[in-house]
């Protein structure tokens, strides 16, 4: 339920929300799971392909947990994960949602605060910033690390609304693009868990997921949130 009506927190996943992924998730996985010791073809790797593709959202780590024998196994596998991804950022691949800036910014020009969230690890997260010249952008950017679990766990948007001192989970929105994002924000019991079309899954499983509400963009996901100010 909402309190008083007011939206006073945007939590907003980056990748394939507000960043473009271009496949540059499903390309760093390649590198991930060569490192922990996957076959270059055939059904294994392509079983771990599609695990990845439906775990989208979710801590990476986290995900090579799931996929790999052991902690040191994961952690290789992640290593090269990030190091694939940091070089494509490094050579011009990211590139933001069109109009993704402008809507984070009206957002905050009308009072709501935002933080940007990440399955990636921090450093990840800041090198993506830093590319696209976002440090700034929002009020909070968080990833998962030491006591705050990725998704579909709640501890992302339950960090920002401690930190940004929200008043209530009623006062949130959150927007994402996977399922897991859905499931987060319904965990951390936003009033808004909505689901956007620009990346990894569609409006049907987005909805299955649950979500309250499904935009175009996150243009589309910032006028909804006006409509609570």
């Amino acid at each position: 339920m909402l309190v008083d009506n007011t939206i006073q927190l945007a939590v907003i996943d980056m990748a394939g929300t507000t960043v473009a992924d271009d496949g540059l998730v499903v390309e760093a996985f390649e590198a991930a799971a060569t490192a922990g010791g996957l076959p270059p073809s055939g059904t294994e790797r392509e079983r771990a392909r599609r695990y990845v593709l439906d775990t989208m959202g979710q801590s990476k780590i986290a995900v090579f947990r799931a996929l790999f024998d052991g902690e040191e196994l994961a952690q290789r596998a992640n290593r090269a994960f990030e190091s694939a991804y940091a070089e494509l950022i490094d050579n011009g691949n990211a590139r933001a949602i069109p109009a993704a800036a402008e809507a984070i910014t009206n957002l905050r020009s009308a009072g709501v605060r935002v933080a940007l969230t990440t399955g990636f690890s921090a450093v990840t997260q800041d090198k993506l910033l830093a590319a696209l010249g976002w440090q700034a952008l929002a009020d909070l950017t968080l990833a998962p690390g030491d006591g705050v679990r990725g998704r579909p766990y709640p501890d992302l948007i339950l960090t920002a609304l401690m930190r940004l001192q929200v008043d209530a989970v009623g006062n949130v929105a959150a927007l994402g693009d996977t399922s897991s994002d859905i499931d987060s924000a319904l965990r951390a019991g936003c009033a808004i868990a909505a689901g956007t079309l620009t990346g990894a899954h569609n409006e049907q499983q987005l909805r299955d997921a649950g979500a309250t509400h499904v935009v175009p963009t996150v243009t589309e996901f910032a006028d909804l949130v006006l409509q609570f100010r």
